[in-house]
């Protein structure tokens, strides 16, 4: 496999290769033939859309969590386009129903006040409610979708199966980065409570978190899970994963601009953790480096921090084998999800240019940005 010239890349730039994402679109199809379900692309987690045309060629629509997601569903993906959000706004929701194959209500309210206007349209939009199985292995509660006191998802307590009419599918949400054990150990909880209806219903969807397509997955153990439930209730299954779709496809390229010391070497790269890759610090996590180890591993250790006056803009500490100076390049890798879809413009510092890489075209730079994107968001 032909090695990514890094120096072909502006730096900051998200660089996501073409030849990765394919595999995690083959393996995701492979659960599709092998089961016959849906997997839909989240938009929430990974949309770059000039990388539409092929994933479109592998899953078969993409779910959304706002009226612009849906419309970018529509307008770039063009096929089809399901939607779900904790609640609808009445000004945003004709133009929502343009767009949408399938609308997910987040409570019996939501859906009583607009399940008419649904059913009136000319064509078919399929209805279905979100719902919390109580249970779930989240240990970021920030992440945790089934948290105590949760907005997201209709509790057992609060459900009402006397207005379940033109109700035709299930939807739940309880994971998030988690491998298929997980699920096997959520889907007694979830049928428990809402399996004797899901035999009047036409389809469930497992909602997102499946991390499908991460080396150690269990996709076997998916495939089980999926056909099980399917069989039992005679319902089409859906799964709606952001973060397996780009899992392990992108890098963000930076490059070193000084090196300060104060009680340690501190390198500050023309990138930021709470702009371009703010999971670091929500979530938080620590990123990975080519090249790089955990502190003291290796000969060189340095603090990596952002170009911003916030304080808190650190990346975290790395060893290197040589020395850091300006003008290295630092490469972080798994950047292609949760990063594009959440960055933003504080400090106006600038946002990475956005780039594919494949074996014919080398890096190729889909996207730049300027000072008129930081303007034009203000007033």
């Amino acid at each position: 496999m032909k090695t990514i010239d890094w120096n072909q890349a502006p730096s900051p730039s998200y660089v996501v290769d073409e030849r990765l994402l394919k595999r995690n679109l083959e393996i995701l199809k492979s659960v599709q033939d092998r089961t016959g379900c849906d997997i839909l692309l989240a938009l929430k987690g990974f949309s770059m859309f000039s990388t539409f045309p092929m994933v479109r060629q592998y899953l078969k629509g993409i779910t959304s969590s706002s009226l612009f997601e849906a419309r970018l569903g529509y307008e770039e993906f063009g096929k089809e386009v399901h939607a779900y959000a904790p609640a609808y706004a009445e000004h945003e929701i004709d133009e929502y129903l343009k767009y949408v194959d399938h609308i997910v209500f987040n409570s019996f309210d939501q859906l009583n006040k607009y399940k008419e206007k649904v059913q009136s349209l000319d064509k078919h939009v399929s209805i279905g409610l979100r719902v919390n199985p109580g249970y779930s292995e989240v240990e970021t509660e920030l992440y945790d979708p089934c948290a105590l006191n949760s907005r997201l998802g209709i509790p057992f307590e609060s459900f009402r199966p006397d207005e379940l009419d033109g109700v035709e599918g299930i939807h739940f949400h309880a994971m998030c980065e988690q491998n298929s054990d997980v699920l096997e150990r959520i889907i007694p909880h979830f049928e428990e409570k809402y399996g004797p209806y899901l035999h009047q219903m036409k389809w469930v969807n497992f909602g997102g978190g499946h991390h499908i397509t991460r080396p150690d997955y269990d996709v076997d153990k998916l495939v089980n899970i999926i056909n099980y439930i399917k069989e039992k209730y005679d319902v089409h299954v859906i799964l709606e994963p952001g973060e397996a779709i780009a899992l392990n496809t992108g890098y963000l390229v930076t490059t070193v601009l000084d090196v300060v010391k104060n009680g340690m070497e501190i390198a500050i790269l023309d990138t930021s953790a709470t702009c371009h890759m703010p999971d670091v610090l929500e979530m938080p996590y620590r990123p990975q480096i080519i090249g790089a180890s955990t502190p003291n591993d290796k000969s060189y250790t340095y603090r990596l921090g952002g170009m911003t006056c916030l304080a808190g803009d650190v990346i975290g500490d790395y060893s290197f084998d040589q020395p850091l100076k300006a003008g290295d390049k630092v490469v972080f890798t798994d950047m292609a999800h949760y990063t594009m879809v959440k960055n933003h413009m504080f400090n106006g510092v600038n946002l990475p240019s956005i780039c594919l890489f494949n074996e014919e075209e080398g890096v190729k730079v889909v996207r730049q940005f300027g000072y008129e994107d930081y303007r034009n968001r203000l007033s």
